[in-house]
């Protein structure tokens, strides 16, 4: 789109990307009623990583997006203790995976499978969240650094998040 307006080139894009820095993901909505949260497998130059989200159901905007090398307990744990700091302790809503009941256990948090509705908000937020940003990539982000630190991604899926959550804010 910006090519009707300015030269630009992929690299160029690249590099404001890797500049973009938003403040804060964090909605300006504090009442939140509850979390539900998901992850999702990546691919980042020859390695595999998981993307974890979690959204707040009545306005669906992404609250925090989180990327780790591993899916367990722990991770969870740290997951969901950044949401909790940002946003305070409300109940979890989970797809049943196994690294959830623990994490939500030590941190004090009420936790519940999907309903219906809730799995449907989170698959709808996923799967938008893989067409408009990994599906660009092919399912791979390329990187070429030994023991990466993946903050190409994070910088990537903060100006993602940044975007979309704005992108709701207009509609309502």
């Amino acid at each position: 789109m910006l090519s009707c307006f300015i030269k630009r080139n992929h690299v160029s894009v690249w590099n404001w990307i890797q500049k973009y820095k938003p403040q804060k993901i964090k909605s300006k909505r504090k009442k939140v009623s509850e979390y539900i949260v998901d992850e999702t497998m990546l691919k980042v130059g020859s390695a595999y990583i998981w993307l974890w989200i979690a959204i707040e159901p009545e306005n669906k905007q992404i609250l925090v997006s989180y990327v780790s090398k591993e899916r367990n307990m722990l991770v969870a744990e740290h997951f969901l203790s950044e949401v909790v700091h940002n946003y305070g302790i409300h109940p979890v809503s989970t797809d049943g995976g196994t690294w959830y009941p623990m994490a939500c256990r030590f941190l004090k948090l009420g936790h519940h499978i999907h309903s219906p509705l809730e799995k449907s908000l989170i698959e709808r937020t996923m799967q938008y969240v893989q067409d408009r940003t990994t599906e660009s990539f092919d399912d791979y982000f390329p990187c070429r650094l030994k023991n990466c630190k993946l903050k190409h991604l994070r910088n990537w899926l903060n100006l993602f998040v940044d975007y979309h959550n704005s992108e709701l804010k207009m509609l309502k």
